[in-house]
């Protein structure tokens, strides 16, 4: 069978430290309930600066430039470490800084809801002019500044949303509606954040891997936000908007939703649209959440550390046909956690993890790495949430006791080399299973590695539609060549050469 192949990655970072304050929603929550609160006096003392975010141990592994086994040889905690030899762009991405993000919306912005101050934005458009990814036709969608006057009043008077940096307010997103909270300036500054962070991974994913971007057919955003409007609240689209700014001229899309487990339901969904022969290329990608930023702020502030929340994060992955090098992702061999399954954490980790193996007879141990939610644990530690992806770890190595495929005594081993330390943000989809796709493709081509398998969970809850848990996973191999088709008979032949047969021996009975 030729099963599609990952043909790339990428993986961005966006640096919002203003943001954090502005639009992350524990913060704004804080606010309205404790406006005069000692963590709101404290948090802009926790917030670190451009230089410190680039020089975070976790960051530099999730754009490329450190292996996850490089991260877990430093000792823990990272935050108060600093790397020597840090970089902006890395080998699956870049770290971008505020004020050119807020450049790259208004480049994003196709109805003129992006106000920015003049000043602000004739200093950003000429960083933004020596970006290497960033092209003419996309300059030229930067608008002429206003002045500052003209902000304060729409932010002021019409319900818009501030744009902040170093402190200072240098712009403001304006409501798109004035009724339908679904168009409020809120809600499009969100969705612009996930909108700009998803064209910034696309036009990574195509650098960093060759890719001709009139080669893409289809595109699936795995976020977690929603577009639409007061008839239609999520009818979307974000995927075609990317597409649009990144220049996939030939490509449609559409959105692909499931929480923290939709990276890995649009994984599948686009290895299953390659494999039918129904798309040669499609990309999934997934822009990051402002919402999120800060979320664990009140536990590191009172811990007297940083804000470690301060980056939107953003990711694409190509899935391509067959070309006998990349790895081939087994559309055979997927875990799906079903209504029926229960929310157990036995029953969770057998449907994503042993349901899959035990169709090609395989054991626990014949999967190299687990890449299950792999939460960057100096931020979930701290908060009281633990060691997200160590505990994912040790229930898949019960599992493996239980099913006797390890010795109890062996455990603490098979964690060790079958699992990795976290090092993605906590922006809910973003650390969920895909954030080894760029490290898997390059262990299973020129590494040692043979079998990776990708587990991503989610919490449908939180939506209050249901209280079922979902989560999907398949696995991942070494290719060991194209392989082509064997040509079976079809059902109609089947029929035809029946037909023909009877008639024959009709023939020869009428004869006879």
């Amino acid at each position: 069978m030729n099963y599609p192949v990952i043909k790339g990655a990428s993986y961005i970072l966006v640096h919002t430290p203003d943001m954090v304050l502005h639009n992350g929603t524990t913060q704004t929550t804080e606010k309205i309930v404790n406006p005069d609160s000692e963590y709101l006096k404290e948090l802009p003392k926790h917030l670190r600066n451009f230089e410190e975010v680039l020089n975070y141990a976790p960051n530099q592994t999730y754009i490329g430039n450190m292996t996850p086994d490089e991260l877990g040889e430093i000792e823990m905690p990272w935050w108060d470490k600093k790397i020597e030899e840090s970089s902006r762009f890395g080998k699956l991405g870049e770290m971008m800084p505020q004020d050119e993000f807020i450049g790259l919306m208004e480049i994003c912005d196709v109805f003129d809801l992006v106000l920015l101050e003049k000043s602000f934005i004739d200093n950003v458009k000429i960083k933004l002019e020596k970006h290497p990814l960033i092209n003419e036709d996309m300059i030229s969608k930067i608008k002429e500044g206003v002045a500052i006057e003209e902000i304060k009043k729409v932010v002021d008077e019409e319900g818009a949303e501030g744009l902040y940096n170093e402190g200072n307010l240098v712009g403001c997103v304006k409501k798109a509606h004035d009724v339908d909270v679904n168009l409020n300036a809120h809600t499009m500054l969100e969705n612009l954040v996930v909108k700009a962070s998803g064209v910034l991974s696309l036009l990574n994913l195509i650098a960093k891997n060759n890719i001709d971007p009139n080669s893409i057919d289809y595109v699936i955003e795995c976020s977690e936000e929603a577009c639409g409007d007061m008839n239609q609240r999520g009818g979307g689209n974000f995927a075609k908007s990317l597409a649009e700014v990144a220049g996939f001229t030939n490509a449609t899309g559409a959105d692909m939703r499931g929480f923290c487990a939709g990276p890995s339901h649009s994984l599948i969904a686009a290895s299953a649209l390659v494999q039918s022969g129904v798309y040669d290329n499609v990309v999934i990608a997934g822009g990051g959440a402002s919402a999120k930023l800060g979320m664990n702020g009140k536990d590191h502030v009172k811990k007297e550390m940083p804000i470690l929340e301060d980056c939107v994060g953003g990711f694409a992955v190509l899935i391509s046909k067959n070309d006998g090098v990349n790895p081939v992702l087994r559309t055979d061999l997927v875990g799906r956690h079903t209504v029926g399954t229960g929310s157990s954490p036995q029953a969770v980790i057998s449907s994503l993890v042993t349901d899959a193996l035990d169709k090609a007879g395989l054991k626990i141990t014949d999967v190299d790495k687990y890449s299950v939610e792999m939460q960057n644990p100096d931020i979930t530690k701290p908060a009281g949430a633990g060691d997200v992806p160590q505990a994912n770890y040790k229930m898949i190595g019960a599992l493996g006791v239980k099913k006797k495929h390890i010795e109890k005594k062996e455990l603490k081993d098979f964690i060790q080399n079958h699992g990795m330390s976290g090092w993605a943000p906590t922006q809910g989809h973003i650390p969920s299973g895909v954030p080894y796709l760029g490290f898997a493709r390059k262990d299973l081509t020129e590494g040692n590695l043979n079998r990776v398998m990708v587990v991503g969970k989610g919490s449908l809850f939180l939506g209050r539609m249901t209280n079922l848990f979902d989560g999907v996973s398949i696995i991942i191999e070494r290719n060991t060549g194209y392989q082509k088709e064997e040509k079976g008979i079809s059902e109609d032949q089947v029929r035809k050469i029946i037909a023909e047969s009877i008639k024959k021996l009709a023939s020869q009975l009428i004869e006879e």
